[in-house]
């Protein structure tokens, strides 16, 4: 393991059923004297999510302003809408209702709104937050991990980029977790968001640096939860022990946990799907797992020891006569469960089609966002990236 790490995770968690109805304690806790009530879609308001949390905070005495509008993959523009609002409004607290996006979105503008300039600069890497406004979420779709997180992705709508920003001064105050709010997600948001759950654990097992055991068990066992409860939600969706072991998992996979003591994974298959989503704006979870088998097999050699450990310890595939016959085994494995929740493995099935000039659009991009290159378990360069990207576009 890494000699000096660390491990840091202040946000305090209400986990339940109608856990919802205590967010004015909550918010006074944090002192504040202006809400923004930020959310995405008709749903928060259709289901009557958003009409409950309004009349807790007028109950409680709270003032609030509200900004709905956030889309998957969200957008930049709409951040620049919530910065004005707020400096406007005199906002000073940000309550997210919704998923990642949401809350991503609303970190975008709390960062906007606690330093000076663009803030797109800081999902650019050319400049460094210094504060960011107090924030917290009422999470409704268990996937990005965001409500306990220090990362946040914002999508340029107007160049198609899609950046991630992370530094724990945008990790949330608290989190309000009710399973049954994400009772109401349609079937694929609900298998996408457990993909994006798995492979936050996976970017970190794969990781260049040697790992704990502890941290090893851990990861295998959110892994093989969330396996395990995907299936059962696929069949019985409004089964609420499996989205409360699914809604927990998603914030144990991004908070840390499950990389202590390494040297924090390989994140290249969340960069491929980056430009993947800013250039046709998939489903997050699903254009991962449209890339990832194409990414593993191009690195496997590299990580030979932690691809076989993955296919044995977490898949339980019998080992082969060779490493890398086990160790394509658990890749195998794993895409086999991605079809089995009706998942992509490739580009095709996950419904695009990039010409080459998008190809090597895309890997340049990817390149770049990384400084040059991606990667930890294997350093990839623009041709690498290019290659995985004609790797995931041809059907296997």
């Amino acid at each position: 393991m890494s000699e000096i790490f660390g491990y840091y995770a202040p946000t305090k968690v209400v986990f339940g059923k109608g856990a919802e109805l205590q967010v004015a304690e909550l918010i006074r806790e944090q002192g504040c004297k202006k809400v923004l009530l930020h959310y995405g879609s008709q749903s928060a308001k259709r289901t009557g999510l958003l009409d409950r949390i309004e009349k807790c905070l007028t109950d409680g005495g709270i003032d609030y302003v509200e900004l709905g509008g956030v889309v998957p993959n969200p957008r930049l523009c709409k951040v620049y809408e919530g910065i004005e609002l707020c400096k406007k409004e005199g906002v000073d607290f940000i309550l997210a209702v919704g998923g990642g996006s949401t809350i991503d979105s609303a970190k975008a503008i709390a960062y906007g709104l606690a330093n000076e300039g663009d803030v797109w600069d800081l999902y650019r890497h050319v400049k460094q937050a210094t504060a960011c406004l107090p924030l917290a979420s009422v999470l409704t779709i268990a996937a990005a991990g965001s409500e306990t997180s220090n990362g946040s992705v914002i999508t340029n709508e107007k160049t198609g980029e899609k950046r991630a920003y992370d530094s724990d001064l945008s990790r949330p105050k608290f989190a309000i977790m009710d399973p049954e709010l994400t009772m109401t997600l349609p079937d694929y948001q609900t298998k996408s968001g457990c993909t994006d759950i798995l492979m936050h654990t996976m970017e970190r097992w794969f990781s260049g640096a040697p790992c704990m055991e502890i941290t090893d068990r851990v990861a295998a066992a959110v892994l093989q939860d969330v396996m395990k409860y995907a299936r059962i939600l696929k069949d019985d969706p409004k089964n609420y022990e499996a989205r409360a072991e699914i809604m927990w998992s998603g914030s144990i996979s991004h908070n840390g946990l499950t990389g202590f003591g390494n040297d924090g994974g390989d994140w290249t298959t969340h960069n491929l799907e980056h430009e993947l989503g800013g250039m046709f704006d998939v489903a997050h979870g699903a254009g991962l797992a449209a890339v990832w088998g194409s990414w593993a097999r191009y690195v496997m050699k590299a990580g030979l020891d932690r691809f076989v450990k993955f296919a044995t310890f977490v898949m339980g595939v019998e080992a082969g006569n060779t490493e890398e016959e086990t160790a394509l085994r658990g890749i195998e494995a794993m895409e086999d469960f991605f079809r089995s929740i009706d998942m992509p493995t490739n580009l095709k099935e996950l419904g695009v089609s990039p010409t080459e000039e998008q190809l090597r659009i895309m890997a340049k991009g990817c390149a770049e966002a990384g400084g040059g290159q991606q990667g930890s378990l294997k350093v990839l360069y623009e041709e690498d990236l290019y290659n995985i990207y004609v790797m995931a576009d041809k059907e296997r």
